[in-house]
């Protein structure tokens, strides 16, 4: 496809950006304006010049993003890439809702930036939807999401593109990623904000009551249930549905939310009468579901249901050049919690930056937290951090999830991944049950692979595992664990 020639206005006030673009475009065969304010950009965009606009947001006579209603308005079908030092999610949402055609973090990847630019010259103009600045209310100094690395930028725009949607989005990430805070995001900046966040936990749950949980039920539906109770469906109407650990509904409650995403309506356990699902749905999961899908324990047809947007939100190793960011926001909130605010120095920050991270971002969370209770001075070196982390390192799996020592006992290897575990979900361990989900967690792949060891053969596996035949059966009905059909059992 041939390039296109275009007109295009750039405005920054870093004279050595406006070089650089200026000559890069000029290569591409384009005609190129440049100026170090928001007035010039004006004066050109008001007498009709340019055909594509590139600006910067902070310039020293006006906002960049202040700017672009005012385009949009004289101008609908003039297209505007946005550049920014401020690289949150506030800036990404801002661009989006205020008609941006793209939103580029600095510093910018000049390839990337050229790309955008012949994407924006050749694809159809289609009028955005006008959003409402009541829609996504400021969270200035308390922003939900932390971080200026590339794969944070990335979810920044996602997040920006999807506010003014209702469509289902899946988010996968391991625990202490942030899975909440995203949907959270999603709701507080979206169409839905003036509703309610409902946020339900599928491994908080007993298995048996998840579906009164999320439908609710009435007077009479079962033994104990001497009241209609509402369930989170209807205390999310209007509003958004967060659906975590999804990859842990089990198997009847998720045709039951199929059905609901399929026809928009549910009934309560024990009711008749359709009640319409006036709700978004966000689901998250540390689970691989496509694992899950083929050995049966979770719907294909309701995994594509739910990931029509897939999130996948990176671990904190993976984007360490975030943790001073991070650490600095958690340290900023101590006072809150009575606690005197800490400063680390750059050794410290190293070391901090190359540490592996098993409980991601809520593991530092708690690490700042316990830097800031226990230690008298007011900045933090390495050698105190190297102290605090090296139990945690030595006690934790690897950044796999899965490194113990070869003589590892199974007992010593349950305790590693449950001290993982509890490191990880200090602040939300479930409110009950937890013993019974551990036991269940460990029953389900004790006996899946027991069963694949006998070829599905259940005589034999009772053998092996010295239970009665019938226990085995009630068990493989209660875990929902798949039957290999025409074995002889």
């Amino acid at each position: 496809m041939s390039e296109v020639r275009a007109s295009i206005l750039v405005a920054d006030d870093d004279r050595a950006i406006r070089t650089v673009l200026s000559q890069a475009l000029a290569r591409l065969g384009h005609e190129v304006k440049t100026t170090g304010t928001a007035a010039g950009l004006w004066n050109w965009v008001e007498q009709g010049e340019g055909d594509l606009v590139i600006t910067d947001v902070v310039m020293p006579d006006e906002n960049g993003l202040d700017l672009l209603p005012r385009i949009r308005k004289a101008r609908p079908d003039l297209r505007v890439i946005v550049m920014s030092a401020q690289n949150t999610l506030l800036t990404a949402v801002k661009a989006s809702e205020r008609g941006a055609f793209e939103y580029l973090p600095k510093p910018f990847d000049l390839n990337e930036l050229m790309a955008t630019v012949r994407k924006a010259l050749v694809t159809p103009n289609k009028q955005q939807p006008r959003v409402e600045e009541a829609v996504a209310p400021s969270h200035e100094g308390g922003l939900p999401l932390i971080g200026r690395s590339p794969a944070m930028q990335e979810i920044y725009r996602v997040l920006a593109r999807l506010m003014g949607t209702d469509l289902t989005v899946m988010i996968n990430g391991a625990s202490g990623t942030g899975k909440e805070l995203v949907a959270r995001a999603l709701h507080d900046y979206g169409k839905r904000t003036e509703g309610p966040f409902v946020a339900i936990n599928m491994a908080a749950i007993p298995r048996e009551l998840i579906e009164s949980e999320l439908f609710g039920h009435e007077k009479g539906a079962f033994t104990g249930a001497t009241m209609r109770t509402t369930g989170r469906f209807e205390q999310a109407q209007g509003g958004t549905l967060f659906l975590d650990e999804i990859g842990d509904m089990p198997l009847e409650a998720q045709t039951r939310l199929l059905r609901v995403l399929q026809e928009g309506e549910y009934t309560t356990v024990g009711g008749r009468a359709a009640i319409r699902a006036d709700v978004r749905i966000v689901a998250a999961t540390h689970r691989d579901l496509r694992h899950l899908i083929r050995q049966g324990l979770f719907r294909e047809d309701l995994f594509y249901r739910l990931n029509v947007v897939p999130i996948r939100l990176p671990a904190l190793r993976e984007r360490a050049e975030d943790v001073p960011d991070l650490a600095r926001h958690f340290f900023s909130l101590m006072p809150a919690e009575g606690l005197p605010v800490k400063h680390l120095d750059k050794s410290a920050l190293d070391v901090l930056q190359t540490y592996s991270w098993p409980g991601n971002v809520r593991e530092l969370e708690n690490l700042c937290r316990r830097l800031a209770a226990l230690y008298t001075e007011d900045t933090i070196g390495a050698e105190a951090i190297q102290q605090e982390l090296s139990e945690a390192s030595e006690g934790s799996p690897g950044p796999d999830g899965a490194e113990g020592r070869d003589d590892e006992s199974l007992s010593e290897a349950v305790e590693r991944h449950l001290s993982a575990y509890f490191a990880a979900h200090d602040k939300d361990l479930p409110a009950s049950g937890l013993y019974d989900r551990v036991l269940r967690e460990i029953e389900r792949p004790l006996i899946l692979l027991c069963l694949g060891a006998t070829r599905g053969n259940q005589i034999k596996a009772a053998e092996v595992l010295g239970l009665n035949r019938n226990t085995l059966r009630k068990k493989i009905r209660e875990l929902d664990i798949p039957v290999v059909r025409g074995v002889r059992s």
